[in-house]
Formats: structure tokens, C-alpha cells, sequence
């Protein structure tokens, strides 16, 4: 797909998104699912992200069976229309499944889904082949956006070339599956502490966008998952500024610590990367 022409003093057109930080408790407090993107995809290549992805517009009506907060509770959460968050809830399950091959699902009735059995489909709801709302009545299940809470909006700087209006949900990983790097998006993938993350950051062993390490510190001031999912949250947009439309002026709460824990070759990287 193309994008479409803008002025050329306009910023380019926002897309939406969504973006799933799983966790679990580990021995030294929160852990994450983290993936390292290739350096070939056009946004964040290279770079150390959560799982995540752009909306399908097929999924705006879509008749589905749902379990937990509806359409309407999401909106006013991530303050969007009632179709913009099913869009929004269902990239969140299916990028999820599509990216690390976590399905947050039961079957239609309550019991639990053979998860290994859909895994086949996988390849055809990344290549939009399949849709997610097919996926899910072919198969009999039930999305749990029970299973989800909301964690962050951020919206991408004018200065980028690509742009994404995204939502970040929460979400335990389940018991009995298992989070892998089977997608062509991803160089590497796996479980790491939030700390130890954030620390390895500060080295230059893995290099993360603002929004990555905003929620990373907000994982590791928590002692566990349970504490991190009782906490309650005001979502309000985020919309890095930066008044001489370069990245060295991008003005975000915490910018300051940010920049004072990059690296010299995060700092080259981030100052001269091509969005």
C-alpha cells in the first residue's frame, strides 16, 4: 500500500496501532517479551521493541464474540470512537499471535483452545490473507479483551516519516503457551527483565525508541505483574515535541534521563537514523 500525497509542509498521516507488552514475574522482578525488528523494515528497523502492529480495517463491524470491557469501555479509554477500539483491542490479540504466537483466546464456550492447532493460520492473518474475525468464527473462539488492560498512548513526532497513533495494552503472558521469534519481522526475540533491559540500553547492547523505554520504567517500578495490573492509569496522548524540527530538540516527560542514558553509539544512531 501506498501512502497517500501531503503537502509538503504537512506531517505524513497517522495510522493506527497497537502495541502488546507481555510479562510475566521472573526472578528478578518484571519481565517482557522484547523483540529486536530487522534492520530491513521501513519503521523501528533494528531496534528493540514489544510485539505490535498496524489496525485491519476489516475488523472495524466485524461480528465477534468478545469476553471482558466492550467497545464502547475502550473508546473512552483510549479516547476513540467505539469501532476505532475494536479495531485497536483486536490488532492488539491478533499482532500478538501473528509476532510471538501468544493467542489471547478461549473457545466460544469458556474452555481453552489447542493454541498449537491455530498455529498454521498465523502466516496467513500476517499476510492479511486471512481476517482475524474469520479467523476467530472458523475457529470458535472467543477474544479475551478481559485479558488486556491499558498501559499507554504515544503518538509518532511530526518530524518522522512514518507515523502511528499507538495504543500500548498489557497482557500476562498465558499459562501453557509459549512466546517464540517465528515472524520474518524479527531478528531475535526473548524474555528480559525490565531493569536488566533498561540497563542494557544504557550499555548500547540493544537500542530503544522512546516510548519502549518509557514503559520499560514504568514495568520495573512495580514488584510484580499483579501489582503492575492493579495500578490505575489516566490514558492521556503523548506526542513527543521538538521546536527545530530535529530529533535533538524531541521534548517528552523524562526526555532528560533518556538522553542522559544513551550511549555514544545510540546517541549517533538516534540523532542520524532514517525514519
Amino acid at each position: 500500500m501506498t501512502d497517500s500525497p501531503t503537502p509538503a509542509d504537512s506531517p505524513p498521516p497517522l495510522r493506527d496501532a497497537s502495541t502488546v507488552v507481555l510479562v510475566r514475574d521472573g526472578d528478578d522482578g518484571i519481565e517482557a517479551f522484547l523483540q529486536r525488528r530487522v534492520k530491513q523494515m521501513a519503521f523501528a528497523g533494528g531496534m528493540t521493541v514489544f510485539p505490535g502492529g498496524g489496525v485491519d480495517e476489516r475488523d472495524a463491524d466485524a461480528d465477534l464474540t468478545w469476553v471482558g470491557p466492550d467497545a464502547r469501555w475502550w473508546a473512552q479509554t483510549f479516547s476513540t470512537s467505539p469501532t476505532g477500539a475494536q479495531k485497536l483491542v483486536c490488532a492488539a490479540v491478533r499482532e500478538t499471535f501473528e509476532e510471538c504466537g501468544v493467542l489471547l483466546v478461549t473457545r466460544t464456550d469458556g474452555s481453552a483452545a489447542d493454541v498449537g492447532s491455530l498455529m498454521p493460520a498465523r502466516t496467513a492473518l500476517e499476510s492479511r490473507e486471512l481476517s482475524f474475525a474469520q479467523f476467530l468464527r472458523e475457529n470458535d473462539l472467543a477474544l479475551r479483551a478481559d485479558l488486556l488492560r491499558p498501559l499507554a498512548h504515544w503518538i509518532t513526532p511530526k518530524i518522522e516519516k512514518r507515523r502511528y497513533d499507538t495504543r500500548f495494552f498489557l497482557a500476562e503472558m498465558p499459562a501453557g503457551q509459549d512466546a517464540d521469534a517465528e515472524t520474518s519481522e524479527v531478528e531475535t526475540a526473548q524474555w528480559y527483565g525490565a531493569s536488566a533491559a533498561l540497563t542494557d540500553w544504557t550499555a548500547g547492547k540493544h537500542f530503544l525508541l522512546p516510548p519502549t523505554w518509557t514503559q520499560l520504567r514504568e514495568l520495573a517500578a512495580y514488584d510484580s505483574v499483579a501489582d503492575l495490573f492493579a495500578a490505575r492509569r489516566e490514558i492521556k496522548p503523548i506526542e513527543p515535541g521538538t521546536p527545530n524540527d530535529d530529533f535533538e530538540g524531541l521534548r517528552f516527560r523524562h526526555a532528560d534521563e533518556y538522553f542522559a542514558s544513551m550511549n555514544p553509539q545510540a546517541r549517533e544512531l538516534f540523532f542520524h537514523r532514517q525514519s
